[in-house]
Order: structure tokens, then sequence, then C-alpha cells
């Protein structure tokens, strides 16, 4: 599930501050980067299933490696595990209204941590 206009989608930070703010918000890069993008999930567990919230983005200056880029985000999307396989994104997954809601509510936390650290 693709979520529409957030107001993140698009905007830029540095790259050691967006890491304060989305770890803040429960959300692990981890080793999930290249030199130009990076990946930050948040894990959720509902009865046996597993979801997670992703929010991607790429270097638009610098480089992920160096810790001195800045990073252009992309639409956050919402998943569901399947073992072995892995995340689906697609359209035909049903996601409980409460887990969307609750995403809805951290993306505009990240957006007010945008405002904040662009300000």
């Amino acid at each position: 599930m693709r979520f529409e206009n957030t107001g993140i989608e698009n905007q830029t930070a540095p790259l050691a501050r967006l890491d304060e703010l989305m770890e803040s918000l429960g959300f692990v890069r981890a080793g999930q980067w290249d030199y130009d993008r990076v990946t930050y999930d948040r894990k959720f567990e509902i009865k046996n299933d597993v979801f997670y919230l992703r929010v991607q983005g790429y270097a638009i200056e610098g480089d992920v490696g160096g810790r001195h880029a800045i990073i252009k985000l992309m639409k956050p999307l919402l998943g569901k595990h399947y073992y072995p396989h892995g995340v689906e994104y697609g359209e035909g997954e049903n996601f409980p209204s409460s887990l969307v809601n609750q995403c809805e509510a951290l993306l505009a936390k990240v957006k007010e941590g945008l405002a904040n650290i662009n300000a």
C-alpha cells in the first residue's frame, strides 16, 4: 500500500538529522542502505501477522556511506510479510484499519519532525 499526500514525499533532510528523527519514532535503518539510498522500516506485529511501514529516500547530495548526504524522501509504503518470500506491498493486500491509522499518525510525526529540521 502506498501512502499518498503525506507531506513527506519530496522533502529533504540531512542524513544524520533524518536518522535521529526516524529512530526517535521507532524506525530502523540498520544495514538497509547503499551509497545512494536509505530505507527506514517500522515493524508491527498484529496477532500472527507482521507488517512493515517503509520510508525510502535517496541522496541528492553526498553519499550515505559518508553520513554527509542530503536525502530526498519518497512515498511511504505499508507491506505485509509472508514467510519465506518477504514483504508484499501490492494494492491487493488488506491491512487492518487500526494499523493504517497508526501509520498515518506516525507519518504525520515524521512530517512535523522534518518541518523542525528544515526550519
